[in-house]
C-alpha cells in the first residue's frame, strides 16, 4: 500500500510543532526561527527532501539562512528523533518528517522517494542471533526500482 507518509492537516501540524518545541526544551536546544522553519517545511514535504531542496524552500521565508544551517538542523532533527534520514545508495541524504513506522521506495530513474505502509514489512521479526548480540532500535525497509510514473512513460 502506498501512503501519504503521515503528511498532515493543520491541527496535526500544530500538534507536531508543539511536540517539537517541547522536545527541543527537553534536550536543551533553543527553539530558533531557523529550526522551526526547517522542521515545519519538512513536516509539510511529501518528497523526502535533501538539505539542498529544503534550503531553497526555506530561503523564501528566511533569505539569510545558510545551507550549512539547514543541513545541521536536519541532522539535529534526526539525532533528536524528530525526523529520519532516508537511507540511500550514494545519493545526498534525504529526510523524512514522518517518524511513524513505514517503508520507502526510491525510483532509480527519477529519484522520487515514495512512502509505503505494508503490514507484512512492519511485522518482520529480528532473528535471535541478531537480537542476542545487538540492540535493534529501528527497522527500516528501503526498496529501489522503477516507479509507476517512469514505468508508464517507458510503456508509451
Amino acid at each position: 500500500m502506498v501512503t501519504g507518509g503521515g503528511h498532515t492537516n493543520a491541527d496535526e501540524l500544530d500538534r507536531k510543532m508543539d511536540a517539537f518545541r517541547a522536545r527541543c526544551h527537553q534536550t536543551g536546544l533553543k527553539v530558533t526561527p531557523q529550526r522551526v522553519a526547517v522542521y515545519n517545511l519538512l513536516l509539510q514535504s511529501k518528497d523526502h527532501p535533501s538539505a539542498e531542496m529544503l534550503y531553497r524552500r526555506v530561503r523564501k521565508s528566511l533569505p539569510n539562512i545558510s545551507l550549512d544551517t539547514v543541513n545541521r538542523t536536519l541532522l539535529t532533527l534526526a539525532q533528536m528523533g524528530a525526523a529520519n534520514v532516508v537511507e540511500g545508495s550514494g545519493q545526498p541524504k534525504r529526510f523524512d518528517g514522518c517518524i511513524e513506522a513505514h517503508q520507502h521506495f526510491r525510483c532509480t530513474k527519477c529519484g522520487r522517494i515514495i512512502d509505503l505502509d505494508n503490514t507484512l514489512c512492519k511485522s518482520i521479526m529480528i532473528p535471535r542471533e541478531i537480537s542476542r548480540k545487538y540492540v535493534v532500535n529501528r527497522k527500516t525497509i528501503y526498496l529501489e526500482g522503477i516507479c509507476d510514473l517512469c514505468r508508464t512513460k517507458e510503456q508509451r
